[in-house]
């Protein structure tokens, strides 16, 4: 009886040393892994701050005026190209006078609205035009 008590408390403790060599080889993994991670983290943040000084560098106003005189044949504004309101060409002549009531809203004041004979999609037919 105390032999099979010996075997099986051996039995244990080995169960027991595989299980904490488990546990210690996966935190040993784990803490690996979270220190690959740290370092794309810090490298990611290298990459973030150089492309930041190369946006600053480009988004210079200097610069950028110098390659819009360089490369494009924009001009100052010159203080005569400037005009007048008196020199505006006229108002084009309105196509419905002021005084004329208006077409569209009589059309749709009308009692008698023209039923269209193709469907929108918008408005369902009425049954009766089925």
């Amino acid at each position: 009886m105390i032999r099979l008590l010996n075997i099986c408390v051996i039995v244990g403790l080995v169960v027991a040393a595989a299980y904490v060599y488990r546990i210690k080889f996966e935190s040993t993994r784990k803490a690996e892994e979270v220190a690959r991670l740290r370092l794309e983290i810090r490298r990611e943040h290298d990459a973030i701050a150089e492309l930041r000084a190369e946006w600053s560098k480009l988004d210079n106003p200097i610069r950028i005026q110098d390659l819009a005189q360089r490369h494009t044949s924009l001009r100052m504004i010159d203080s005569h190209q400037f005009d007048q309101l008196s020199n505006l060409p006229d108002r084009p002549p309105d196509l419905v006078p002021p005084d004329s009531p208006d077409p569209i809203g009589s059309l749709l004041d009308s009692k008698d609205l023209p039923t269209a004979s193709v469907p929108t999609p918008s408005v369902p037919t009425p049954r009766s035009a089925k």
